[in-house]
């Protein structure tokens, strides 16, 4: 194989070269790297080298749209145990009154469990509000007081 047809090989197993952005066979490798975690599974399952999934994977554009393929995965997830946690706390309130001693206690310890979890959860969110408004109001106090907008008040700090 000459130098030429070698060089057009590699820019048809390789899309980015010839063409920017995000193409199908981006999208398939996407899709293949959700759906199996190893590069070499992924890509198989994409049909592709697994050299060129390295290769995406490098590129910065590559991975913010992975990340965010990963996000709305992760999101669905989330939304789908969310609607099975109301039949999930159900079966759980069920094996509370079993009759069989063992089941219900498990089941009252485990919501409990969930509920201090989850009641931790929630401080720990109002806690991050607070300290968020009490850094911004930080912030604004020294702006004021250097007479500098934002952005000028962050530069200075980061030359420290």
């Amino acid at each position: 194989m000459g130098k030429r047809s070698a060089t057009k090989k590699e820019a048809a197993l390789v899309p980015e070269i010839v063409e920017p952005g995000i193409s199908r066979r981006h999208e398939a490798v996407i899709v293949a790297l959700l759906a199996n975690p190893k590069m070499k599974d992924a890509a198989a399952a994409a049909g592709v080298n697994e050299a060129t999934v390295w290769r995406l994977m490098q590129r910065k554009d590559f991975q913010i749209r992975y990340r965010e393929a990963q996000t709305k995965v992760f999101d669905g997830a989330l939304g789908t145990l969310q609607g099975a946690t109301a039949e999930a706390v159900a079966t759980l309130q069920r094996n509370m009154t079993c009759g069989t001693p063992t089941a219900e206690v498990q089941a009252a310890k485990t919501i409990l469990d969930y509920t201090i979890k989850a009641r931790e959860l929630f401080d720990y969110g109002d806690r991050l509000r607070l300290m968020e408004a009490a850094l911004k109001r930080r912030e604004e106090a020294e702006q004021k007081r250097l007479g500098k907008p934002a952005e000028e008040v962050e530069d200075d700090d980061d030359d420290d």
